[in-house]
């Protein structure tokens, strides 16, 4: 997968796009390759920005041929459970529930606040800190305006 990461990942972002996730599924025998992604400038994702980012990969994709035999590509925005993976990430949703996993512990919490690569979570009045890398993050509440 990080090939796949490597080959869009500078595409989407010369596009003025940055890649959130990157999924490799199976439908029906088929591999089914799935790029969440965000505008860089943090404006809201719109269809025709998905559009584009899919033609562009596409065409990559046909011509680096980094997959054996037939998939499906598909471009989403990142959608109320955004995966939450750099500091950054954690700033704009300060204050919102995440869906939090760790080898340790999972709970879902609101981020309370975030200092380098340190984020805080209140965890029903108890703070819980975790670096970013330790864990894997998502929203888990919808916000009410567009962050």
């Amino acid at each position: 997968m990080n090939n796949l990461e490597d080959i869009a990942g500078p595409i989407l972002s010369g596009l003025g796009y940055d890649l959130l996730e990157l999924q490799v599924q199976n439908s029906q025998g088929r591999a089914v390759i799935v790029f969440r992604i965000e505008r860089l400038d943090e404006q809201p994702i719109t269809v025709e920005d998905l559009e584009r980012a899919s033609s562009i990969l596409s065409l990559e994709m046909d011509r680096l041929d980094p997959i054996r035999g037939e998939y499906r590509l598909e471009v989403e925005s990142p959608g109320p459970k955004r995966p939450l993976k750099n500091a950054r990430h954690f700033e704009r949703m300060l204050g919102l529930k995440a869906k939090v996993r760790s080898l340790s512990q999972n709970f879902t919490a609101p981020i309370e606040k975030i200092e380098g690569e340190l984020v805080t979570f209140n965890l029903e009045g108890e703070l819980v800190t975790l670096k970013i890398g330790d864990f894997q993050a998502n929203l888990a509440e919808f916000p009410p305006t567009y962050r």
